[in-house]
């Protein structure tokens, strides 16, 4: 098929026709079996330069109209995949190259899952005299195991201590253990997830 798409910001490889977009779209959302921001949606094809912003926006504005994708009623700005979304992916997903299915669903789940990681580990930010103070709060995704506040000087530090809590808090939470505990193995074993 003719490319009849804008390639602007579309890496090699990437799609090139409005309909292997829409057909991606339908088999991102399918793949995931939940809904996802369309802010994300768009982050995920475009951290792999799989198509053009503009390019990507009209086809979920098509998706959209033709009610294969739809607006989630409590979630604003999430979208759903429709019986009919679901349909065109299972019959066209063959059509995209395989290396496109493959990154855009790991981009996907790997966004989940630190949707999930930060909804389930909370980091507050609340300015006081002195700067910020930063609560970070470990969770096992029922109750608080653990929570601590540390000082940034501004909010630079705050949101960056934010960032690299929410990276990996299991591993924070196993290092303290350990720190409390005196345990040296428990403290390697935290060390070895750190440097590697």
């Amino acid at each position: 098929m003719e490319n009849d798409t804008f390639t602007g910001g579309v890496g090699p490889g990437g799609l090139r026709t409005k309909n292997d977009i829409r057909v991606l779209l339908c088999y991102l959302l399918a793949s995931v079996s939940a809904p996802l921001r369309q802010d994300d949606i768009l982050s995920i094809l475009q951290e792999y330069n799989l198509a053009n912003y503009f390019e990507i926006m009209d086809a979920l504005s098509y998706l959209l109209e033709k009610g294969l994708l739809s607006p989630v009623p409590d979630l604003p700005g999430f979208l759903s995949i429709g019986p009919g979304g679901r349909e065109i992916a299972s019959q066209l997903d063959g059509t995209l190259p395989l290396a496109i299915r493959e990154k855009t669903v790991a981009a996907a789940a790997n966004l989940l899952a630190r949707a999930r990681r930060e909804q389930e580990n909370r980091v507050e930010i609340k300015k006081n005299e002195k700067g910020y103070s930063v609560t970070c709060h470990v969770s096992d995704g029922e109750m608080d195991l653990m929570a601590f506040t540390l000082y940034a000087p501004d909010l630079y530090q705050a949101r960056l201590i934010k960032r690299n809590f929410h990276r990996n808090p299991e591993v924070i939470y196993q290092v303290m253990l350990a720190a409390v505990t005196g345990s040296r193995d428990l403290a390697a074993d935290a060390l070895r997830h750190i440097t590697s």
